[in-house]
């Protein structure tokens, strides 16, 4: 099947949408989960509430993960049309899950609601990724780090919007539920658009590349799992970090975190609309190897800030290292290794997503192990308050932030010999 006669202009609107939806859900659970953990977590497990809530976010990712996982070697089966779609459902279904937890009393119970709505919201996230990617790339075969750039700048847009809404939403006394309105909205509008257009094939099944012949360049070619280990550390530098923000910033630098998500979320969104320009002068892995530098650099000050002012100063050395980091990855999984398809596309995203199943309880647990430790054990935990306990507080946000400051830096010399190993190629052909 030929994809010339396909609308392209509507489908690259129906995935900048998707992203954009998604990135309205990242900045959704950034905002009620100190509303979780105080109005569940903490009647449950005062001691715990941290890890507990890191759990719940977890829950997404594992959801993300899988539907990667699986929706991507089998969104030639299923077809990009009935992926958006389901999105769309697991969108709907997380928000009111969530709504329903709210109103019923904090329990074992609520807490496997909480999960399940969380892991169906993950479900979505990873079906959008898993179709819009190869959409994208199979559009626009010639331009994949500019337009996957652009397209994944919606996820940052889409947090922008959550998150001043949320802040907007908390400024006039509105209720936090209010915020999983942001979830239905655009996953109804997207299911409607999605109803309407006509999908094409993949860039593997449009070049005529076998399903056998896509698993096989997987392993034919071993470069691609350094890419896959590499993008567990990427993840964790970016989307770990994004979605504890207003947990942990909150309370070291005594403004709401979730500013400072909006503001490097602005910050991407213009920057990512520039990474086209940019891999063409030093390479998409000399990007990835400038931007962990950022990353890891922004992290560590994240975590020594206590002003607002340079907070927003760290925020800024962070964005500009995660800006490029998560799609430019799937950009060189589409360039270096285009026979693995949709596929290889959905296992990049796959190793993003279950690295965050496995950071987020961890800042969770070091959080809640310094918290402890600040107070002098759990028993004295229970009777802080006031200025005592914000000060136990803001000591264990520090130790969390600090925890993943380190992640970036194990990526310098991968990418630092395959950037080296590229540039001696290019000079001696």
């Amino acid at each position: 099947m030929n994809n010339d006669h396909i609308d392209r202009r509507l489908l690259y609107f129906v995935g900048n949408l998707s992203i954009f939806m998604i990135g309205l859900g990242f900045a959704v659970r950034a905002t009620i989960a100190p509303d979780l953990q105080r109005e569940i977590y903490d009647l449950i497990d005062i001691a715990n509430s941290a890890s507990m809530v890191g759990e719940a976010l977890g829950a997404t990712f594992t959801g993300f993960a899988l539907t990667l996982l699986f929706g991507s070697a089998l969104v030639d089966f299923i077809g990009m049309k009935r992926m958006l779609l389901l999105s769309a459902l697991g969108y709907i279904l997380g928000a009111c899950g969530l709504y329903v937890a709210t109103i019923m009393p904090a329990g074992g119970a609520v807490q496997a609601i909480v999960l399940g709505s969380l892991l169906l919201t993950g479900l979505g996230w990873g079906a959008v990724e898993a179709a819009s990617n190869p959409m994208v790339a199979a559009l626009y075969p010639e331009e994949k780090t500019h337009r996957l750039n652009i397209l994944h700048a919606w996820w940052p847009a889409g947090i922008v919007i959550g998150g001043l809404l949320g802040l907007a939403f908390a400024k006039i006394g509105l209720p936090w539920e209010l915020n999983l309105v942001l979830l239905i909205i655009p996953a109804i509008v997207m299911a409607v658009l999605v109803i309407k257009a006509e999908f094409p094939v993949t860039e593997r099944v449009a070049v005529g590349v076998s399903y056998g012949d896509m698993l096989k360049e997987l392993f034919r070619k071993p470069l691609y799992w350094v890419f896959w280990l590499s993008m567990f550390f990427v993840a964790a530098s970016e989307l770990a970090p994004g979605q504890w923000v207003n947990i942990a910033l909150s309370n070291i630098v005594g403004m709401q975190g979730i500013l400072l998500l909006v503001y490097v979320s602005g910050l991407m969104f213009v920057m990512r609309h520039f990474a086209g320009a940019i891999a063409k002068k030093i390479s998409s892995v000399g990007l990835m190897f400038v931007s962990c530098i950022f990353a890891a650099t922004g992290l560590y000050m994240l975590s020594l800030a206590t002003t607002p002012l340079l907070a927003f100063a760290a925020a800024t050395v962070w964005g500009i290292g995660v800006c490029y980091m998560w799609p430019t990855m799937l950009a060189i999984t589409a360039e270096r290794f285009y026979k693995g398809g949709a596929l290889a596309l959905g296992l990049t995203g796959f190793a993003g997503g279950l690295a965050i199943q496995f950071v987020l309880p961890m800042m969770g647990r070091v959080f809640d192990e310094a918290k402890a430790e600040a107070a002098g054990g759990v028993d004295q935990l229970s009777l802080l308050s006031g200025e005592a306990l914000d000060e136990v507080i803001r000591y264990a946000s520090v130790e969390s932030f600090q925890t993943v400051a380190v992640l970036p830096l194990f990526l310098l010399p991968v990418f630092g010999l395959i950037w080296l190993f590229d540039v001696r190629k290019k000079k001696a052909a």
